[in-house]
């Protein structure tokens, strides 16, 4: 398996800066980075309204910060998307761009929380806020959307990891009820000595070294690691999930964790779509104006994958 060449050339231009890896910074040095990295992914389009606002945690606790991006039209859906970034960096601005182009691919309103992260706050505090967030946007939906319309629950990598945790939740709780799951390049378990993990072609903008650093700050203890509300793979049962779009990549130290959760769930009885990137790296989708055939190739395939399973009309752009 070869990288493709725009890859390559990201790679490659990564390289010649000469930054340290991220494993080898603190938190806020790696905050910072990812912050003058997303200043490159582009401008997003204009939404019909973009409202600011919180959750309020069901418990009590910190009230979680929400932005909703409303597409023009009338909403088919409502996303929630939780962002990536090892439960350590990331911010709704940082991801801006990527909720709006998926509000405007998809036709839905996107809901982008700004979970706690680590490792100011350990675990369970992102997939405490994240489940906030989840009801928020359920509680939002008949308004934004109407009474029928479905909800979902995305995210990449480290919020692909909080996407299948709260899913979960919701299918032990007994709702919200979440109509499929979009999982791009997801943590799925703590096991960093799968073949992905350890193949040396894929130790490129993701490491195994950076994951578990990620790992590190977020749940230090490993013991808490196995818990399937931090690797969703490790659940006993998977039947009665939302249906599933999977996306990986392959050359991504998390690709036959994502594969594995695919195949499991599809053993379980849920409809699964799955596809792998080839010559792509971990985040690819993300990496919007950095890899823009790339990712606008993978919101496409969201896309039309969540029309194919909720039956949606085709009415977006």
């Amino acid at each position: 398996m070869t990288l493709d060449r725009a890859t390559s050339e990201f790679l490659a231009r990564a390289a010649a800066s000469g930054a340290p890896p991220l494993h080898e910074l603190t938190p806020r040095q790696a905050r910072d980075r990812f912050a003058a990295m997303s200043r490159q992914f582009g401008a997003g389009p204009a939404m019909a309204s973009v409202e600011e606002t919180t959750a309020p945690a069901a418990d009590g606790g910190a009230a979680v910060p929400v932005r909703l991006l409303v597409p023009d039209g009338a909403p088919r859906g409502v996303i929630l998307y939780l962002h990536g970034g090892g439960w350590v960096v990331g911010t709704p601005d940082e991801f801006d761009t990527l909720g709006r182009r998926l509000a405007l691919r998809t036709g839905c309103a996107v809901v982008l929380p700004g979970y706690r992260l680590a490792p100011e706050h350990r675990y369970p505090a992102a997939a405490a806020d994240a489940w906030t967030a989840l009801r928020w946007a359920d509680e939002c939906r008949a308004r934004v959307a109407g009474p029928a319309a479905p909800l979902i629950v995305a995210g990449d990598s480290a919020g692909g990891n909080l996407a299948a945790v709260v899913a979960q939740r919701a299918r032990a709780e007994g709702g919200p009820a979440v109509a499929a799951q979009v999982l791009l390049c997801p943590v799925t378990d703590c096991d960093p000595d799968t073949a992905s993990y350890t193949d040396p072609a894929n130790q490129l903008l993701l490491t195994r070294a950076t994951m578990l650093w990620y790992w590190d700050h977020y749940a230090p203890d490993v013991s808490v690691r196995r818990r399937p509300s931090a690797s969703p793979l490790r659940a006993a049962d998977l039947t009665g999930l939302p249906p599933a779009v999977v996306v990986t990549a392959g050359h991504d130290v998390l690709r036959d964790e994502g594969e594995a959760y695919a195949d499991r769930l599809r053993a379980a009885g849920v409809p699964v779509e799955h596809r792998r990137f080839e010559g792509l790296i971990h985040g690819f989708v993300t990496l919007l104006d950095l890899l823009p055939v790339a990712s606008a190739d993978a919101l496409g395939y969201v896309a039309d994958r969540l029309d194919h399973l909720l039956d949606l009309p085709r009415s977006h752009p």
